[in-house]
Parts: C-alpha cells; sequence; structure tokens
C-alpha cells in the first residue's frame, strides 16, 4: 500500500472483488434496478417475528449469496468486517455469532460500507488476509424506530426527507484476479456545519461528501474525467444538488455524477427526496453498479458513500450532526 497524500491509499497489490450479495425490501424491489438483486421480498418482515430479525435476515442472505458466489465457506474466510445502523451494531454482531469468523464490527453510518471496503482491502493488499467478507444492512422500520418516529406514529414529513433503504449487501475481497480490481480508497474527515435537522440528512452529508471528493482528486492527481461514473451514497435530491454547488465553488465540476438514493427508487415511489441508510449504497453498488461493471458498461468508478453520524441522544440535548464521506475506486480489467 501507497499512501498519497494525508487521506489516500493507493493499493498497488492486486485486490479484487471476488463476489457479492444483496437482499432488499419491497419499495426497493419495485424500483428501477429491481432485476439487480439476488433477493427481494414482498414485505418488510422478511419471513421473521420482528423488523430487527428482518434486518438479521437481510444481511445473512446477503453473506450467503456472497460466498455462494464466490464458492467459499465461511472458513475460507479470514476477516469479516460488517456494520448496521442499530444500536451496537446489533445486526452485524450477531451475524458474526453464527459466522464464526474473526470480526471487526464498524460503524460510519450510511458511509460503512465504504469503511469496510477500505479496510478490507487494506487487509488484502497488506498480506493480512487472502480473502475478506464484508457486510452492510439497514431496514427503513428499525430506522424510523430508532432514529426518528416509529411508522405507526404517522408523523408527518417534509420533502428534504429521505426513506431508509431495506436492504443488505454483502462482498468477498481477495487477492485472485477477477474483472473488478479495488485500486484505491480516501478516507474521510468528520464534516459537521451545523445541521440539526434529522429529516434533511441530505444537506447535511453535502459538505463531507464534496470534502473527500476534493482530498481525493487532489491527491491521487486525477480530474472527475477519469472516472465514468462517480456515485454518492444518499444526498438524494436535495443534497446532490449542494455537492454541486460546493464543488464549483471549488472550482470542480462533477458531469459524471450518480446518487445511489436517487437510482434506487423511482420518483413516483413514496420515498421524499431519495433513499438513504447504510443499505442505500450497499445494494446499489454491491447490485447494480458492480453488475454494469462486469458487463463493461463502466471502466472506472469512485464510490463516495455518506453517512450522518446521527445520534438519538444528542439530538435531543440540541447537539448538530456530523457527517463523513469514505471513498472507493474500482477498475475494470480483461
Amino acid at each position: 500500500m501507497q499512501r498519497k497524500g494525508k487521506n489516500t491509499w493507493l493499493f498497488n497489490a492486486p485486490v479484487y472483488v471476488q463476489s457479492t450479495g444483496t437482499a432488499v425490501g419491497p419499495e426497493e424491489g419495485k424500483g428501477p434496478i429491481q432485476d439487480s438483486f439476488d433477493k427481494v421480498y414482498d414485505n418488510l418482515y422478511a419471513g421473521q417475528d420482528n423488523w430487527e430479525l428482518a434486518e438479521r435476515q437481510l444481511m445473512k442472505d446477503a453473506v450467503h449469496y456472497a460466498l455462494k458466489k464466490a464458492e467459499k465457506k465461511e472458513e475460507d474466510i479470514d476477516y469479516f468486517l460488517a456494520g448496521d445502523l442499530l444500536n451496537q451494531i446489533v445486526t452485524s454482531n450477531y451475524i458474526a455469532r453464527e459466522l464464526e469468523i474473526p470480526y471487526f464490527g464498524l460503524f460510519s453510518a450510511c458511509a460503512t460500507v465504504a469503511e469496510a471496503v477500505s479496510l478490507g482491502a487494506l487487509f488484502v493488499d497488506t498480506n493480512l488476509a487472502d480473502r475478506v467478507l464484508i457486510a452492510v444492512s439497514s431496514h427503513n422500520a428499525t430506522a424510523e424506530r430508532q432514529f426518528r418516529n416509529p411508522t405507526e406514529f404517522g408523523g408527518q414529513r417534509p420533502d428534504t426527507a429521505t426513506f431508509t433503504v431495506t436492504g443488505a449487501g454483502a462482498m468477498v475481497i481477495g487477492s485472485v484476479k477477477s474483472q473488478i480490481r479495488i485500486t484505491s480508497a480516501t478516507v474521510g474527515e468528520v464534516v459537521d456545519l451545523g445541521m440539526k435537522n434529522p429529516y434533511d440528512l441530505g444537506s447535511a452529508m453535502a459538505p463531507a461528501a464534496a470534502n473527500t471528493i476534493l482530498k481525493h482528486f487532489k491527491e491521487m492527481k486525477r480530474d472527475p474525467s477519469y472516472y465514468d461514473v462517480i456515485v454518492t451514497g444518499d444526498l438524494s435530491r436535495v443534497g446532490s444538488g449542494i455537492l454541486y454547488r460546493l464543488l464549483e465553488e471549488a472550482n470542480l465540476s462533477l458531469n459524471n455524477h450518480e446518487d445511489c438514493g436517487i437510482m434506487i427508487f423511482d420518483q413516483e415511489q413514496p420515498v421524499f427526496s431519495g433513499g438513504s441508510g447504510a443499505a442505500c449504497a450497499a445494494v446499489v453498488t454491491f447490485g447494480h453498479l458492480i453488475s454494469e461493471m462486469k458487463r463493461g458498461a463502466i471502466r472506472k468508478m469512485l464510490v463516495v458513500a455518506t453517512g450522518a453520524l446521527l445520534s438519538p441522544l444528542m439530538m435531543q440535548q440540541s447537539e448538530s450532526i456530523p457527517c463523513i464521506a469514505h471513498a472507493v475506486s474500482f477498475e475494470w480489467e480483461d
């Protein structure tokens, strides 16, 4: 591994995507990229007795598909890196209990997927591991209950609100050559401009996304045209517009930007300004975008997962919302 500047890691050793797995809920299964998911449930319970168990089932499914497609078993994996949005990342902890793989529990809110991929790639690049399994999940009902109001409350939401994605994504990372190589990662810094509205997380996260994107291009000595697509995690329609303005002020234009929170749902679906949640960037990247890379439609991609490090307790004490964004670059190889 070579360090570029303060924030960016360049992976010199071969680090490849070995396989991915995804599972999603009913709204996600109605969206424009529905065919890219491995499993779609027709209700939020996913065959379980409560929503928390449903989220656990989603991560279990995603892990199952990733291992199956890699033709590996649990004992073939050196480390398991996982995270979710629930207190004490309980979904990940209980899945780790079942897998019995050396485990790191991670939390960067909705940016957790890029944190996990970055660390997994680092393990492989530095020969600490031959294969690493990562997994990330979120669930609309569990997240709403924890961070805002339970769905049964029926409270009105503003147009700036986002809709937590119900789903889970998993990936096996290793040194065996495949079509998709993980080439670099830019580690984000916490950015907090004083936003306090949990119903406008896109505005809160946009400055963190801009900060990481600017760091990446400065330290890698690249411009946005190097990538076919630059994808943010869940800025939504509100946050994406703010991101453009912030980058234009820094003399950087994004003409090849997409946002996972916009891509996963149709505008006609009841999702307000778009999708969010830890699973948002995970299922869109591991499902749709990786599939596009495999067929050669995307050759170089920068995924900038965005996260609002939101604490209900701190919100009750009138604290603002710290935010972070981590970036990972993927490149297609013949």
